[in-house]
């Protein structure tokens, strides 16, 4: 098996030493858990990596004469040494692939340096880190770059980036792909095994412009301003309600340095650095940035304000923009953090509601071509983060049916049997989605489980889309901790969709307790397990 693609399992995402993880994607090289390299130099030295990542940045630099550690820095600067498949988010901005992130034009130029096909630089990693490496050979030529010299790569490293900002690119080199360099780090396989090691040289700088010292945001002191030209007035007497998360589909510096630029003819409020360490401005909130291309339809967003059906979205709505990718597998935690402490400072100064239905995935609202921020966005974690800044808490513990959306320490969703879909295809669903399966008289239920610290009185409430094809007598089945039912309690999943419903009230034991959704009714019909709140 090509070390590569080492298999993942499930079970393994929940043993990441990252703080955020989620489910991998199954067509997607496993990406690499990134963690802080705290080891000592002998430590590192070693210490060897069995999948070959090390190995394969090495024989590029050995091939193309371009330092394995400036590889390194730019593949985690740009993708955490994902292999992701990127998306369009921008039009007049193509897509990004591999671990190095490479779009548009450099991947044929890519191929035709390394002497591979496009679709090898697309989705084979060494024939990416490769090709990404030959174009680096090609800029230091051009440029004249000293090769001995790490700092002196700098002008070949912005060439290979495409940024075209002055202030971005000496963002992008000094603070990012350099301050890498500087700091080292190391990614771990989910098993634990060290993947990529890149050791600190704490030294290095970076041979190019210093960026200037930027202004900050009248509207979220943390920010930086770096306004864009894009962007109008709101129609007079528009209330802002929503945030719309975005990812980039690509790295931080690129994307503001794009939205700022005039010829995009796109922007977003704000864009998120992928450590959170970074946030910048670039519409105030009171203008209409340019960031969905969509009129607003209730009907993908739970029947939540139907009366601004057909307008465009970005009359009321405020844009965040994340470094990333709608692809990857999880999403860093100094990101979440940040974003939602932004979110909350948007909320308290809109007067927006927090909930799912009013901090939004693009994707939910323009489907037919976007998804960001993708499948493993946390949202429940999400939320919740910003509730707490705000003061504010859910009523309970939710947990969701997609595992990436849950504290999986606190409670997850398990499924039994091989009939459950996972699905998205009717509005109104709790986080992400939702899991569907035909009835039938057999023991395959999806299991949500919520843990307790002591025995609890709870009430206990269930989230579902509705539709005609749903059943009538829904079975949702209470267990406590110590496997006692305590109900089976019969839903009509046709009405009362996107909204809480009450099961009832029970008496938990501490541990493990369980909600049940049962197939086993009558045939002919659909059950939905989507989410559960305990409180």
């Amino acid at each position: 098996m090509h070390p590569f693609r080492k298999p993942l399992v499930a079970a393994a995402a929940a043993a990441l030493s990252l703080a955020a993880c989620g489910p991998q994607e199954p067509t997607s090289t496993p990406a690499p858990a990134v963690i802080e390299d705290a080891r000592t130099p002998a430590q590192r030295e070693a210490e060897r990596t069995p999948y070959e990542l090390d190995a394969a940045f090495a024989k590029a630099s050995a091939e193309f004469g371009v330092p394995a550690s400036l590889l390194k820095a730019i593949a985690y600067t740009e993708t955490r040494f994902e292999m992701v498949k990127g998306e369009v988010e921008f039009e007049g901005m193509p897509a990004a692939y591999g671990l190095m992130a490479l779009r548009g034009a450099n991947v044929a130029e890519a191929a035709r340096l390394a002497g591979v096909s496009e679709e090898a630089v697309r989705t084979q990693p060494e024939a990416n880190i490769r090709g990404a490496a030959a174009l680096l050979s090609a800029y230091a030529d051009k440029l004249g770059v000293q090769r001995a010299e790490l700092g002196a790569w700098a002008p070949a490293v912005v060439e290979l980036s495409g940024i075209t900002h002055a202030d971005a690119q000496a963002n992008y080199v000094h603070a990012e792909v350099y301050g890498v360099l500087r700091k080292g780090v190391v990614a771990s396989t989910p098993e634990g095994h060290v993947a990529v090691s890149l050791m600190p040289e704490a030294g290095v700088q970076a041979q190019f412009t210093s960026p200037r010292v930027s202004a900050m945001s009248a509207d979220y002191a943390p920010a930086i301003w770096r306004p864009s030209p894009n962007y109008n007035a709101r129609p007079a007497g528009t209330d802002v309600s929503m945030i719309i998360i975005h990812t980039c589909e690509g790295s931080y510096s690129s994307c503001w340095s794009w939205l700022v630029n005039s010829a995009s003819g796109v922007s977003a409020h704000y864009v998120v650095n992928e450590s959170g360490s970074e946030i910048s401005q670039l519409v105030t909130e009171a203008n209409r940035g340019w960031h969905i291309g969509a009129s607003y339809d209730c009907n993908l967003n739970g029947g939540v304000m139907c009366g601004a059906n057909g307008q465009s979205v970005n009359n009321f709505s405020v844009g965040i923009e994340h470094g990333g990718f709608a692809s990857q597998t999880s999403f860093p935690a100094g990101q979440i953090d940040a974003s939602a402490k932004l979110s909350c400072d948007i909320t308290k100064g809109q007067g927006i509601v927090r909930d799912s239905y009013h901090i939004v995935a693009h994707g939910r609202l323009q489907p037919a071509t976007r998804t960001d921020p993708g499948p493993n966005w946390p949202w429940s974690t999400y939320i919740s983060k910003i509730q707490s800044y705000c003061g504010t808490t859910t009523t309970g513990l939710i947990v969701d049916s997609n595992n990436a959306n849950n504290d999986t320490s606190k409670g997850y969703i398990e499924l039994t049997g091989a009939s459950w879909v996972s699905s998205s295809n009717v509005g109104g669903f709790y986080g992400s989605g939702y899991y569907a399966s035909s009835t039938a008289a057999v023991s395959e239920p999806a299991t949500f489980y919520f843990y307790l610290p002591a025995a609890a009185t709870k009430t206990v409430d269930a989230w579902w889309t509705s539709a005609t094809d749903r059943s009538t007598t829904t079975p949702f089945v209470i267990w406590n901790a110590a496997g006692t039912k305590l109900a089976t309690v019969s839903m009509n999943q046709q009405i009362n969709g996107g909204r809480w419903n009450t099961l009832g009230t029970y008496n938990f034991s501490a541990g493990w307790n369980k909600v049940q959704v049962s197939r086993w009714t009558t045939s002919g019909a659909q059950v939905i397990a989507d989410a559960i709140q305990v409180r």
